[in-house]
């Protein structure tokens, strides 16, 4: 794309002209606003612009940030020949880093493009006072708040700070834990919270901070501090799907099940239509083995979000999944507070596992009716947390094998999808397709060195006809590629081939 320069009036206040502190004889002006909705900063999407009428701003360059009110300035050049040059505009979204970059006087390097007399900022980085070594914590911090302010929307008002999405691989990486970097991340990108949230983040840093409440007290707040400031908290806006490429992932996941498939897409194109999730999650019911978890998995990935998954067999009391009031001293979050933790962000495919395996709880509420304002995409609210969440943008996924034993409430908030047990031909057909393929790969073994004829692979079917599912196929494989893998080692043969045969000793005699 053409480089290009930006033509934005300045949109602050007129004041009387003042200069920064500590300096004499150079000017800092005021600066305009601009809106852009790029999640990315290149040349064309710049963080800010800096005039550079002198000509002496260099690709990569060196400084701080001053201001004075609502005027702002950047200083670089060598200490016996400091510059300056006056910020001509700045992205909506990054008014409060900027301003909080220059109150502290941090060290940064800057990264732009020259263009018509302008220098457009698309990188910052966090550096010592001699401009050259980057410093790892202070920039993990900085690129965290600029990743998320990216992907964030513009403020709805000029001066609003904004919240952005980083990416899941860096939030790894630049996890707040510490109070210094969580109250610093408030000063620059609490607009990127919900406001209930922004609200209830700003009282528990005060509560980590205080020494008037007890120690535990404090620990607590400052755990679900962490918790609710390291997830990325999105808009509920999805984008089109390729419903092609949908198709693509589901039957490269998945052998048959065209009737389920066909739900999925239809799921997809309703998401093209409205940009939201459906009202309704899905509930698979089925034998198990039959691939359940499989179609999960694959949804997460057409949709492009991250999942998380609740195995709800484990679980034998609802305060498990609703956590403990902070009021007790070994107090704590309950998994789906740490399951949005985990995922690290508000939008998210919640797989729940053997929905039908939940017994009742010690105070007689079943664990799976604790799930209920889960799925009514009405906000769920941690006792541990003391804060209601959005769930919009949860997309819930439930397994189950007997979904008679489900209660009624629960079965209104899914659409059911029952999933037969694959007939003999569509079995023997996966296992060639498939389990052996997958099996074959993993042991480092080639095709032509474990063959099975078609009458094994239909001995293999016959032998686990009364098993459900297809995962004793698999077991199955890997115990012939196990065989054909020692024959080759010990007798120094180059291929294996099992018939009916040998398929049945091996199976039911070793």
């Amino acid at each position: 794309m053409a480089s290009k320069t930006f033509d934005f009036s300045d949109t602050s206040e007129e004041k009387e002209e003042k200069k920064p502190q500590g300096v004499t004889g150079k000017e800092a002006f005021s600066y305009g606003l601009y809106e852009q909705v790029s999640n990315v900063a290149d040349e064309n999407h710049p963080i800010l612009i800096i005039e550079d009428k002198s000509g002496t701003l260099v690709h990569h360059v060196s400084g701080r940030f001053y201001r004075y009110d609502e005027r702002m300035s950047f200083e670089y050049g060598r200490s016996s020949d400091q510059l300056f040059a006056a910020i001509h505009a700045v992205d909506t979204r990054f008014i409060k880093l900027i301003t909080y970059l220059a109150d502290n006087h941090e060290d940064v390097r800057l990264s732009g493009h020259i263009v018509d007399g302008y220098y457009n900022v698309y990188k910052i980085r966090a550096v010592d006072s001699a401009g050259l070594r980057r410093l790892t914590s202070e920039d993990g911090f900085l690129q965290n708040v600029i990743q998320r302010l990216l992907a964030s929307k513009p403020p709805k008002g000029e001066k609003q700070e904004d919240e952005a999405i980083e990416e899941k691989s860096v939030a790894e990486d630049l996890r707040m834990t510490d109070v210094t970097g969580m109250e610093n991340f408030l000063k620059v990108a609490s607009s990127v919270l919900p406001d209930n949230i922004a609200v209830w983040a700003k009282r528990n840093l005060m509560m980590a901070r205080s020494q008037s409440i007890s120690p535990d007290e404090r620990r607590h707040a400052m755990r679900a501090l962490a918790m609710m400031l390291n997830i990325h908290w999105q808009d509920a806006y999805f984008p089109a799907i390729d419903p092609v490429e949908a198709r693509r992932v589901l039957d490269e996941s998945l052998y048959g099940m065209d009737r389920v498939k066909q739900r999925i897409i239809e799921t997809i194109i309703q998401i093209n239509r409205t940009h939201t999730l459906p009202a309704y999650g899905l509930l698979l019911c089925g034998p198990a083995g039959v691939g359940k978890s499989q179609i999960a998995y694959a949804v997460a990935k057409i949709l492009k979000l991250p999942w998380t998954a609740l195995d709800m067999s484990t679980i034998n009391d609802a305060e498990a999944l609703t956590g403990s009031p902070r009021v007790y001293s070994n107090a704590k979050p309950g998994k789906i507070m740490e399951a949005f933790s985990e995922a690290g962000s508000s939008n998210l495919v919640f797989i729940i596992n053997e929905l039908d395996k939940a017994e009742a709880g010690k105070s007689g509420m079943s664990p799976a009716d604790a799930l209920l304002t889960l799925l009514d995409n009405l906000g769920f609210t941690d006792n541990y947390v003391e804060c209601t969440i959005p769930t919009n943008g949860v997309y819930p996924i439930a397994t189950a094998n007997d979904k008679s034993r489900i209660s009624d409430p629960l079965m209104t908030r899914f659409a059911v999808i029952d999933i037969d047990d694959y007939t003999a031909d569509e079995k023997k057909m996966i296992f060639e397709r498939f389990s052996l393929p997958k099996v074959l790969k993993r042991m480092q073994i080639r095709p032509e060195e474990c063959v099975i004829t078609d009458d094994g692979a239909k001995k293999i079917v016959e032998i686990y006809r009364d098993q459900p599912g297809v995962r004793d196929l698999e077991q199955a494989a890997e115990h012939l590629a196990a065989h054909a893998l020692y024959i080759i080692e010990t007798e120094h043969k180059s291929s294996v081939t099992y018939d009916a045969g040998d398929v049945e000793k091996i199976l039911t005699e070793y």
